[in-house]
């Protein structure tokens, strides 16, 4: 099986108890999708651990999904500063912590507003690069062993719609979801028989703070919340995503003002 073009399809309610007795990592959990996928993660009965680089949001969402499933863990890192060193400490301590991992959600981007190439900052650029592509391949990397240790296990990658930022201006940020969709791809190719299960979500526009910067005089109204979302990262994660193997999963919401 291959990666398909993005598949559509209505995101089917959460199942009481889909994610019982699993651990779940969120990367960027204190973002808009992050946050609300964590949420929705915990009340489908998932340990989550929570992956951030603010503390003092990284706390406040621990306090929210705290209130609505098992107590999650809560696991400060830079991804801009991490290496393979770090994430295989962190691999380590999920699993003598926790008992095991069995999920992966990679929410956590870097976007610092629409921009030239040629004005581009380099630090800015391999900041955004290591953040969105980098990185998330480095702790997936850190995690296989763990996964594989599984029955069944997921590996779910964020994208973004590549009509819209594979173009001009998106810079970095465009280029790292690129570079993300073709090692999701690969990924798959080279685990499809086993129990590490590799999907894609392609959300349509959320009103989160990224999608501020680069639509700054867009009315919020006009997007919806990345919470209607949070149920198809759910079904990716669970073992009902296996009808999701391979894909990219591009659901649409409609708007709620």
């Amino acid at each position: 099986m291959t990666f398909l073009a993005p598949t559509h399809g209505a995101i089917p309610a959460v199942v009481p108890g889909a994610l019982a007795g699993r651990v779940i990592l969120v990367t960027g959990a204190a973002g808009g999708l992050g946050q609300a996928a964590a949420r929705a993660c915990a009340q489908a009965g998932a340990t989550v651990v929570l992956l951030g680089r603010k503390v003092p949001k990284l706390s406040r969402t621990y306090d929210t999904v705290k209130a609505v499933g098992p107590e999650p863990a809560s696991y400060p890192l830079d991804l801009a500063g991490a290496g393979p060193a770090d994430f295989e400490a962190m691999a380590d301590r999920i699993e003598a912590d926790l008992g095991g991992l069995h999920g992966i959600l990679h929410c956590a981007v870097e976007f610092t507003g629409l921009r030239p190439l040629d004005l581009t900052p380099p630090e800015d650029f391999a900041r955004q690069l290591h953040v969105g592509l980098t990185a998330p391949w480095l702790l997936t990397q850190a995690c296989l062993p763990a996964l594989r240790r599984q029955a069944d296990s997921a590996v779910v990658f964020v994208l973004d719609d590549p009509a819209r930022v594979q173009r001009a201006y998106w810079g970095p940020y465009g280029i790292a979801k690129a570079g993300l969709a073709a090692l999701a791809k690969q990924l798959h190719e080279e685990t499809d028989t086993g129990p590490v299960r590799v999907a894609a979500l392609e959300p349509g526009p959320m009103r989160t703070d990224l999608r501020s910067r680069a639509y700054v005089e867009e009315s919020a109204t006009l997007c919806p919340s990345p919470s209607r979302y949070a149920p198809a990262c759910v079904h990716l994660l669970s073992p009902a995503g296996a009808d999701r193997r391979g894909t990219v999963w591009a659901p649409r919401v409609e708007t709620t003002a």
